[in-house]
């Protein structure tokens, strides 16, 4: 019983009829038509007319719903009211014609079968009911048209029965209509192979866009809580001895932390209003406008830095490409993060622009080396944490390679960038 007049199956019913009052303007245009046709009668006293204008009206409706907002409408009202399952539907506009074809054939059923059990909801209860009380009214026994379907009287057991028949036909009919469109729905209102590929490209989209947010978090925040970190313990052990490098020290930690609270803000900015928050974000940190600062507040923190740039070919730092400046200031930045937490001796930095002894093209070297052997307190080496796979994935987005791990008697980060241009 519940599937005939449970919750869901009245949903359905409710949709058949939604279904069948979206045909009504197919239908009156077709009515009309029709009736020119056939000489200026008036359909809607001829039933096979009638049946005429309703056959035409479908390829009509058909023709109109291979627009594309056609299927997001029809699959918010399957979702609100037939009961099938959201992941079998398809979101969005339907882009390609493959899509296009399925949703106007589920529009035409929906309209058509929904024109068929709206006529019956409308004209067939009536009839139920006047079958059903005639036995026991002598008025509507004796009145002309109660029963002229049937030519004249009819028993009293027959009228009972047709009674019944008829109100349990349109109950069976509305409910195996609703149940077929529910089973269509997926078919032809379910995504397809591009529907399915643009919803991988997306959430894979989505998914790069989390891991960049991640990477900036991580390189931002790692070093900064291990630069800070260091600054502190070394001024700590230097307080009554040294106040000159104590001041210097809270001056770095005091830069570190406005630096950093600037670039978290930017990337919470990123995540709260998207691209909305790019005009207002701080800039990225580069090479050219950043990298002395990164080493002063490095050095500050009492760990002995020597660092080689050369600029080679492009003549200044300025003068890199964007974002191979951005991703470079990063990497070196994991470097350093990585040697004041694992380090246990003096870190010698080089940043150069080269030819490439595979390519011939111009390539960003950064090579970062110090003592492998971690100070006592401080965490092991290794080659597979964060920070390092987030450099490696730095270097990958621009075609380059990141190597990290023992190398002779040193541990050794070397990133190796190409720059557009072509060869030297």
């Amino acid at each position: 019983m519940n599937r005939l007049f449970g919750a869901r199956a009245r949903l359905r019913w409710v949709h058949l009829i939604l279904g069948g009052a979206l045909l009504m303007p197919y239908l009156l245009l077709t009515q009309v038509v029709v009736g020119m046709a056939a000489g200026g009668v008036n359909t809607l006293s001829s039933f096979p007319l009638t049946l005429v204008a309703y056959a035409a009206a479908l390829p009509l409706a058909a023709a109109t719903a291979v627009f594309g907002l056609v299927r997001p409408l029809s699959v918010f009202a399957v979702r609100a009211m037939c009961g099938v399952p959201g992941e079998g539907l398809a979101d969005g506009l339907a882009r390609s014609w493959a899509a296009r074809w399925r949703a106007s054939v589920w529009w035409t059923l929906h309209l058509g079968l929904g024109a068929v059990v709206s006529a019956m909801s409308l004209a067939l209860p009536p009839m139920g009911v006047v079958l059903l009380v005639q036995p026991f009214s002598s008025t509507l026994r004796e009145s002309e048209g109660a029963v002229f379907w049937f030519g004249g009287g009819v028993d009293r057991h027959v009228s009972l029965l047709l009674g019944v028949g008829v109100l349990a036909g349109v109950v069976l009919c509305a409910a195996g209509a609703g149940a077929l469109l529910a089973r269509l729905a997926p078919v032809l209102l379910g995504p397809t192979a591009a529907d399915r590929l643009a919803a991988a490209e997306e959430r894979a989209a989505d998914l790069a866009v989390r891991n960049r947010l991640a990477r900036e978090l991580h390189d931002a925040v790692g070093h900064a809580l291990s630069a800070v970190t260091l600054q502190a313990s070394a001024a700590r052990r230097v307080l009554e001895r040294d106040p000159d490098f104590v001041r210097e020290a809270l001056a770095a930690i005091e830069d570190t932390t406005r630096r950093t609270v600037g670039e978290l803000d930017a990337v919470l900015g990123l995540l709260r209003d998207g691209d909305a928050a790019r005009q207002d974000a701080a800039p990225a940190p580069t090479l050219a406008a950043d990298l002395d600062g990164l080493l002063a507040r490095t050095r500050a923190s009492g760990t002995p830095l020597t660092a080689r740039q050369d600029p080679g070919p492009v003549g200044d730092w300025g003068r890199l490409p964007a974002i191979a400046s951005r991703e470079a200031y990063r990497i070196v930045q994991e470097g350093l993060s990585n040697a004041l937490r694992h380090g246990a001796g003096p870190v010698e930095l080089r940043i150069r622009v080269h030819a490439g002894t595979e390519t011939g093209h111009r390539e960003l070297e950064i090579t970062m080396t110090n003592p492998p052997a971690a100070p006592e307190g401080r965490e092991p080496r290794t080659t597979g944490g964060r920070g390092l796979r987030g450099a490696a994935e730095r270097a990958a987005l621009l075609g380059g390679r990141v190597e990290a791990g023992p190398h002779e008697d040193r541990w050794r980060l070397r990133a190796v960038l190409p720059l557009a241009g072509g060869p030297r």
